[in-house]
């Protein structure tokens, strides 16, 4: 287990060397830890609607889930509101860790979360399924659920 120190330190080095434009990036497993430890911090899961009625979600403790569609569904048409939307959970001050499938749409809210003002914007690496293995199936080889983290299936 680490410090909330070493976490941060971890996250902002991966922000220096990949030249990140938000705070910085964690582990599915630092989430978790980060997660433990702060009770402040939130994970937000920009994920479509239809992804967690389909797919499922994290379980973190109480109040530290929030879900801000990034784009909507159908049609992957941008969500216009997600800075106003994620205001209504997220103080700018608080620790936000975006997540989304397999960490792409999550580096965009991360960069508008922090260009909007919210200091402490990070990423979740690997997203919530992670990368496609061999025959095209999420939740093998990194992510979330393949690091045995607690969620809730669809």
């Amino acid at each position: 287990m680490s410090t909330l120190e070493q976490l941060m330190a971890r996250a902002d080095e991966r922000r220096v060397q990949a030249n990140l434009h938000y705070a910085g990036a964690f582990s599915p497993a630092e989430t978790f830890e980060l997660l433990q430890m702060n009770p402040n911090a939130r994970l937000v899961d920009v994920r479509t609607r239809a992804e967690l009625d389909w797919v499922g979600r994290p379980l973190v403790g109480d109040g530290q889930y929030v879900h801000v569609e990034w784009t909507r569904y159908p049609g992957g048409v941008p969500n216009a509101e997600f800075i106003n939307q994620l205001r209504e959970w997220v103080a700018p001050e608080q620790p936000v860790i975006f997540m989304c499938r397999s960490a792409a749409r999550s580096k965009l809210a991360a960069v508008a979360a922090a260009q909007a003002g919210f200091a402490q914007a990070f990423d979740l690496l690997e997203g919530f399924e992670g990368a496609k293995d061999a025959q095209g199936h999420r939740k093998t080889v990194d992510g979330w659920c393949q690091c045995g983290l607690p969620w809730i299936g669809a």
